[in-house]
């Protein structure tokens, strides 16, 4: 089995599950934030949005860097609906999939390295990097998106199993 055909369950089953959250975020409460020094809901739900594009970035590229010293920084997309949210998800995620499928496993085993400034971040293969700063940073930030719902009176939807407003698994 390549490492494409073992990534590619977990991705699909991850996928679906942020976007079953992602089609929760009311439109209408982007400027909300749980506290002073958390991100707004609309923010979070773009971060989510976009941390799929970041597969093909990473596989086909050595490096990135943030805020390279010879240019502009990294602007995250801003989304201002759920539906331009979803679209993004959608298609930053499709084409996260394609990528991870296409990919040999020698590509994997590359390094990949993030910066910032010039200096280095971290670096790691860039399997390591799909499952780290892809697949993982999206399920901590679904986590978060959440409990702003919940804090919100918005209902959760099943990720891993029952929640208090769908409890049949």
């Amino acid at each position: 089995m390549s490492i494409a055909q073992a990534l590619l369950p977990e991705f699909d089953q991850e996928i679906a599950s942020t976007r079953k959250v992602l089609e929760r975020v009311p439109d209408d409460r982007f400027e909300w934030s749980p506290h002073e020094k958390s991100m707004t809901l609309g923010r979070l739900a773009a971060h989510l949005a976009e941390l799929p594009m970041w597969t093909a970035m990473s596989l086909d590229q050595d490096e990135f860097d943030v805020n390279p010293p010879d240019g502009e920084g990294w602007e995250s997309p801003k989304p201002a609906t759920t539906a331009e949210i979803l679209e993004l998800f959608d298609k930053n995620s499709a084409d996260a999939r394609e990528k991870i499928a296409s990919t040999g496993d020698a590509t994997f085993f590359e390094d990949w390295t993030l910066k910032s400034g010039g200096e280095t971040l971290f670096a790691m293969p860039k399997v390591g990097v799909v499952r780290s700063f892809v697949l993982n940073h999206g399920i901590h930030h679904r986590g978060q998106l959440t409990v702003f719902l919940r804090l919100l009176d918005v209902p959760v939807p099943q990720t891993y199993g029952p929640t208090a407003d769908e409890p049949d698994f």
